[in-house]
């Protein structure tokens, strides 16, 4: 197997990510703003989106190739991602995934910033999902954006 690397897409590769997704059956796209991640063994074989907001990120499109699960990919490309960053990481997940997302250090989101609780108010009309966050505290809480999930 050769070595798994974690990096971020350079802007020239962003198409490379949207195939991946297609690739796999996902109808999932790399965000058009903001930063793609990937974790590589040759080929591409996960990735995720990472976009500012508010005072943080907002992470979507974690997916890792089938035959590749349950190998710790998608932990390591999740931490890669995030390392060094400052302010909250929001997302937004099926129920079933609430115990995945806890063990890399989210919880259920309190607070969400207008943009994410107002998306996320139209993703829930037809998708079961719930909001989590890594890195907010009741200090960076700011009144009036409070979402319950």
């Amino acid at each position: 197997m050769a070595a798994l690397l974690c990096t971020p897409l350079n802007p020239v590769e962003r198409k490379l990510l949207d195939h991946f997704y297609k690739q796999h059956g996902s109808r999932m796209r790399a965000a058009s703003e903001g930063e793609l991640w990937v974790a590589r063994s040759g080929a591409i074989i996960a990735g995720l989106s990472l976009s500012a907001v508010a005072d943080g990120h907002w992470l979507t499109g974690l997916l890792v190739a089938p035959h590749w699960r349950k190998q710790g990919i998608a932990t390591r490309l999740v931490e890669a991602a995030l390392a060094g960053r400052d302010g909250p990481t929001w997302l937004f997940c099926h129920p079933d995934l609430e115990p995945y997302y806890q063990r890399l250090g989210f919880s259920s989101a309190i607070n969400l910033p207008e943009a994410l609780a107002s998306r996320l108010a139209r993703y829930q009309r037809s998708k079961r999902l719930i909001a989590m966050a890594r890195g907010q505290s009741s200090a960076a809480s700011k009144p009036g954006n409070s979402t319950s999930v």
